[in-house]
């Protein structure tokens, strides 16, 4: 991917290196309610909203992770962070190739969907991406290393230690800068969804009807999924991608599927458990954003089947 350490005003928060907590949450997320939307529904977003708020359907889940990774090495799961509890720094550091990199596709990925926001009257809320090592403190409870990236509605900032991303390369055998992209592409679109209400709407459908709890969280995971591909797509567009760019983030989407992940991590697959989705899913959803670079097709609520 074609890209360049971001000026001015930064979207990174840089915990690493502080005392953060305890850790230890394991590999199911965080346990943390939706939070609430801000802001206005202009006339280009306000196709996925219309479709929930007219019977479309809804999501929940576990808040915004997209990434959980049952089992992770004892070496990453549960890990207190170190250090000396001083001031968080913002910005990435210089020098810091992939801090920078995340720093860059968090700020173009929240570029793009400001502009989406002020060309339909709406005001875009910017997010804060928070790195950290091994366990941070959030606004939905304590974050650990082991949840995988997460995104917290409650103080609508995005979580990850960098380490993540080579669990991702080494691990699920989905290395590349794209790859990463997509990842934080994802968060992104968690957040996207809880600017325009999606996440509070979603999370009271998921309270009302327990038994559907996990089909509406892998609807909510899945239009994440897409947002980041509208992203990608925005990014082609103006050449930012380079060769295999695209064939990256595809296999990232690939290798965060639930089968994947189960089928890597305890040896069966069992659908019954799924709230992201299956590798075909969530490729096919990423697509779609990518695809058509249109709102529109974000839609995994109305659909009978995702």
């Amino acid at each position: 991917m074609k890209w360049r350490p971001r000026k001015g005003g930064s979207d990174v928060e840089d915990r690493r290196g502080q005392g953060g907590g305890l850790g230890g949450l394991g590999g199911g997320g965080l346990p943390i309610p939706m939070g609430k939307a801000g802001g206005g529904i202009g006339t280009i977003l306000i196709v996925v909203v219309l479709y929930l708020l007219l019977g479309g359907g809804g999501g929940g889940g576990d808040g915004g992770g997209g990434f959980s990774f049952p089992g992770l090495p004892a070496d990453q799961a549960e890990v207190p962070a170190q250090g000396g509890g001083g001031q968080a720094a913002e910005g990435a550091p210089a020098g810091d190739q992939q801090a920078q990199f995340a720093e860059f596709v968090v700020g173009d990925a929240q570029d793009f969907w400001q502009q989406q926001f002020a060309s339909s009257g709406d005001q875009f809320k910017r997010a804060k991406l928070i790195l950290f090592s091994g366990a941070t403190n959030t606004g939905c409870g304590q974050g650990s290393a082991a949840t995988g990236p997460f995104y917290c509605p409650l103080d609508q900032k995005a979580y990850i230690d960098l380490g993540f991303f080579g669990e991702l390369s080494r691990r699920f055998q989905a290395p590349g800068d794209f790859a990463q992209a997509y990842v934080l592409a994802h968060e992104i679109g968690h957040h996207v969804q809880q600017q325009l209400g999606i996440e509070e709407k979603v999370r009271a459908d998921s309270e009302a009807n327990p038994d559907d709890e996990n089909e509406l969280s892998i609807r909510l995971e899945l239009q994440a999924d897409c947002f980041a591909g509208l992203w990608g797509r925005s990014a082609y567009d103006r050449g930012a991608l380079e060769d295999g760019d695209l064939e990256e983030g595809i296999t990232a989407a690939e290798a965060v599927g639930d089968d994947r992940i189960q089928e890597q991590t305890q040896g069966r697959i069992d659908p019954e458990s799924w709230t992201h989705g299956s590798s075909e899913q969530r490729i096919k959803w990423f697509r779609a954003g990518f695809d058509s670079g249109e709102i529109k097709a974000c839609d995994t609520f109305s659909v009978d089947e995702v």
